[in-house]
């Protein structure tokens, strides 16, 4: 066995002579623990909403959008429609045309966002899943239908048992001459709500989801669309779709999956959670102080045996790399037992959600906090753990200086 590792083995399990080192030395393993276990629970919620926040933007969201690069519109008979439709593995080819319109239900008006989809939207859409209440539909026979957002029916006082009170829409008119009056300045259209769904605040207080024809009629439009939206079966490589539509559509278009729709939200997720886990590194660095006190009243108190083993041959080096790895040796206990205790927290709160959301966790869609551990966070942490205890560790041993040991065992001598 490794000299050094087996004496500091020795120190770290055997009782000192001071019963406060026994102490101290209990309290930088909790430190060392109970930070690190923080760190793990902290990184596995901010995985858990991570994974909601994209599972809740992934029902609205398509695979991958087309659009335009330069302006805000295409012609929809620009793109080689029938080899993009051909492409293995796609479930749904949607022809999209969004602008900002008001609604007027009763007495009540509302400012959003109208989404104009062809009939391929309703194919095997997760959006469906997400319905409050109502059905799926956007037209039958001549009658246009709107799916809206659930703030958005909330503003609105929409009732959908009301089949004879329609929702009217206005958008301003491209062509308008005329802006004296409001029936000259906008074009109006009527849907009839069919269904209210609840994805997420963002999409549920802006969105309304109309035929496309509707909303082409309102915006003037002939075959121009604003976007395209594809989705794809969940076995297929969505990046390798993407460089072959880049192939067939050229380079008058941006194609995004569904990170980069949402890049912003994503690289913010991604900095809070790296900020906290850099704050709590730094809590945890305070922590792991107490392992500094520890090695240096335990080089206080093993003065003696430093000197016979100084005295027996033993170098300078050997004699700090005992204390050193007693240093590590508190660490990593620690990481290990806050790495165990944390994944057990995480695992009781995925299993019975011990901790909720709250008074208003009933009109979230989960009543718990999320949580998902991940094996690259656990080994983020440990690493981070047994660095700063190293570092921690260094601070005291170097202390020791081969005129330290020559006192030492001086003094032992004359004692003898």
């Amino acid at each position: 066995m490794n000299f050094p590792l087996y004496i500091a083995k020795r120190y770290l399990l055997s009782k000192k002579s001071h019963n406060i080192i026994n102490i101290i030395s209990g309290i930088s393993v909790v430190g060392v623990t109970v930070g690190t276990m923080a760190l793990i629970v902290v990184l596995s919620v901010f995985n858990g909403f991570e994974d909601l926040v994209k599972s809740l933007f992934n029902t609205f969201d398509a695979d991958i959008l087309i659009t335009a690069k330069t302006g805000k519109t295409f012609n929809a008979n620009d793109l080689p429609k029938e080899k993009i439709k051909e492409i293995p593995g796609l479930i749904s080819y949607t022809e999209v045309v969004e602008e900002n319109a008001l609604l007027k239900y009763k007495t009540e008006q509302y400012i959003v966002k109208i989404k104009g989809v062809s009939e391929d939207f309703l194919i095997n859409n997760p959006l469906d899943t997400m319905l409050v209440d109502g059905a799926f539909v956007l037209q039958k026979g001549k009658t246009n239908y709107t799916i809206m957002g659930y703030l958005v029916a909330y503003h609105l006082g929409i009732n959908l048992n009301d089949f004879s009170t329609p929702v009217n829409i206005y958008v301003p008119r491209r062509t308008a001459k005329n802006l004296s009056s409001f029936e000259s300045s906008f074009n109006t259209g009527t849907a009839v709500p069919s269904a209210v769904f609840s994805v997420q605040q963002d999409i549920d207080t802006k969105y309304i989801i109309i035929p496309l024809g509707l909303a082409r009629k309102l915006m003037e439009y002939k075959e121009e669309l604003t976007g395209l939206e594809l989705r794809l079966s969940p076995d297929v490589d969505t990046e390798k779709i993407i460089g072959q539509i880049k192939k067939m559509i050229g380079g008058d278009y941006v194609v995004k999956n569904r990170f980069q729709q949402q890049e912003l939200l994503y690289k913010i997720m991604k900095s809070e959670k790296w900020a906290i886990f850099f704050i709590l590194s730094f809590i945890l660095l305070i922590a792991t102080f107490n392992v500094v006190g520890s090695l240096t009243m335990l080089i206080l108190d093993k003065k003696k045996d430093i000197a016979i083993l100084y005295g027996m041959g033993a170098n300078n080096k050997t004699i700090k790399r005992i204390f050193l790895v007693e240093g590590i040796l508190i660490s990593i206990s620690g990481a290990v037992l806050g790495l165990l205790l944390g994944a057990i927290l995480c695992w009781l709160q995925l299993r019975f959600g011990l901790i909720g959301l709250g008074s208003e966790a009933n009109a979230f869609i989960v009543p718990a906090y999320p949580v998902k551990m991940v094996a690259l966070d656990f080994i983020a942490v440990f690493f981070t753990v047994f660095l700063i205890g190293l570092a921690a560790a260094w601070y005291p041993v170097r202390q020791i200086s081969k005129k330290y040991l020559e006192t030492s065992l001086a003094e032992f001598s004359r004692v003898q």
